[in-house]
């Protein structure tokens, strides 16, 4: 890092399946713990990578539906603006974000170490 050198790179990943206002841009803040960095996409997938060397670690797509327990109908789309949260060891994620096109939707995502 101190001469600029790109320590590593993970090309985003294409939709699939194809859906509109999707894209594998990763526009959103990033959260970085030690020896992992988090990161949403316009494709509505929140990833784990491996500080070290770029390795995708974990990988979930929030487009879809969600039962909540309010019993309001709630759904993922695209990841974007604010990064996700980590507290009391919970990764908090906020899905769905139909500006300059993405997917809407309207679920706030709470993943534990389970």
């Amino acid at each position: 890092m101190n001469d600029g050198t790109k320590a590593w790179f993970v090309p985003g990943q294409p939709c699939d399946p194809p859906r509109p206002g999707c894209s594998p841009a990763q526009p959103g803040a990033v959260t970085a713990l030690p020896g992992v960095v988090f990161s949403g996409s316009l494709n509505g997938h929140i990833r784990a990578f491996a500080t070290e060397d770029g390795e995708v670690l974990w990988d979930f797509d929030t487009v879809r539906n969600y039962a909540t327990v309010n019993g309001v109908r709630a759904n993922g789309g695209s990841l974007d603006g604010a990064g996700p949260v980590i507290a009391d060891g919970m990764l908090l994620v906020n899905s769905g974000y139909p500006r300059f096109g993405g997917m809407p939707g309207n679920v706030l995502l709470a993943f534990g170490p389970d």
